[in-house]
């Protein structure tokens, strides 16, 4: 009609909307949602070969299948439940997840296991939650300090949940009952099994108050780790460390694990029992523990002292650990008094830094021994 492209509020853009291109409908609405899962590792379809308990349903698909395919005389297009680690990490036993604060999720090839059009975004505000079922269930026989009890309304009932419940009812810990979607939100999106077990912040002794302790004892031992990433790395070694009689672990505030909900249960409840601080600058720390009559020994595979030959064990000590990949840091190393290699009679390049830690503090308290 002549005179329209003059009126007040005319529109000047096409009514329909533009094209999505490649992707198909709602493409827009999946923008920073977890990945979708593989078949095999969906407990709703007939192919799920996971580790994780198998659902009545999907057990009834998979025999439905079997006796559709003896009937028409080829194999079965089904899974092989049991066989394919659905949990995340190369040798994790569930979904952890991470520190609001920590950074991203400890796991070692690509984060815990996220449903389908669940985004692994946990509010800021979020508790820190340990779950899945058999991690709970290890971490209340751990003692791990927790403030609360999550489960979703409907839960599949088993000897897990049961363990689960009245470990928590003995303990005193709170039991919430909570939606399936509540508890979805709370934990990002990570298969939670409808379980969770919320632990509280870890409180960090101040690094001069764990010096002085430590002086007093007689034989001082401490343990330092340079930059250790992974929270399963910082938890074995304040297991050793607790086995071992060192008195205390420091570890950086930054680029470094933390104490997790991942290192509460790798320790086995020995995060409890020896003491951790957080220090701004290992190296000025090194220095102090220097200036307070300790011997600094790092770990290094191409260390100038061999490990059976390390005659300062016996006395005041500190055990700095490198990291996971890169080893002891240049200002760290130049730091230490000595480098200390683990003699290995096989071509290995290197132990895991938990396991180094673990053989060196079993090394240092047979000395100590021997020598007493």
């Amino acid at each position: 009609m002549a005179g329209n492209s003059q009126r007040r509020g005319r529109r000047v853009t096409p009514k329909a909307g533009a094209s999505k291109g490649s992707g198909g409908k709602n493409r827009d609405s999946l923008a920073g949602r977890g990945r979708t899962l593989p078949a095999d590792e969906r407990p709703w379809h007939k192919a799920y070969s996971g580790t994780e308990k198998l659902p009545q349903r999907t057990a009834w698909k998979q025999e439905k299948e079997r006796r559709a395919a003896a009937e028409e005389g080829r194999a079965p297009k089904i899974g092989q439940p049991g066989t394919k680690d659905t949990t995340w990490g190369k040798g994790g036993k569930a979904a952890v997840k991470a520190a609001p604060r920590g950074g991203r999720p400890a796991a070692a090839r690509g984060g815990p296991r996220v449903a389908p059009g669940r985004k692994f975004t946990p509010p800021r505000e979020a508790p820190e939650l340990i779950v899945g079922r058999n991690p709970v269930v290890e971490s209340l026989r751990a003692n791990v300090p927790a403030t609360a009890l999550y489960t979703a309304q409907g839960v599949d009932i088993d000897e897990r949940i049961n363990e689960i419940v009245r470990t928590a009812a003995d303990r005193g810990i709170a039991i919430l009952e909570v939606s399936r979607a509540e508890l979805d939100r709370m934990t990002g999106g990570v298969l939670h099994q409808g379980v969770g077990l919320q632990v509280p912040p870890f409180a960090y002794q101040p690094f001069e108050d764990m010096l002085a302790a430590a002086v007093e004892q007689p034989a001082p031992l401490l343990v330092a780790l340079d930059g250790v990433t992974d929270p399963r790395n910082l938890g074995a070694v304040l297991r050793s460390a607790a086995a071992f009689g060192a008195q205390g672990v420091f570890v950086p505030e930054r680029r470094a694990a933390g104490i997790t909900a991942t290192a509460w249960r790798t320790s086995a409840g020995a995060a409890a029992r020896v003491p951790v601080a957080q220090v701004t600058n290992l190296t000025r720390s090194l220095k102090a523990c220097q200036a307070a009559g300790f011997m600094v020994v790092g770990l290094d595979a191409d260390g100038e002292t061999d490990l059976y030959d390390l005659e300062a064990a016996v006395g005041p000590l500190v055990v700095v650990v490198g990291s996971e990949g890169r080893g002891l840091s240049r200002l760290v190393g130049e730091t230490c008094d000595l480098t200390v290699s683990i003699p290995m009679v096989s071509e290995v390049e290197s132990l895991n830094a938990s396991v180094a830690a673990a053989v060196t503090l079993a090394e240092v308290a047979r000395r100590r021994a021997a020598g007493d």
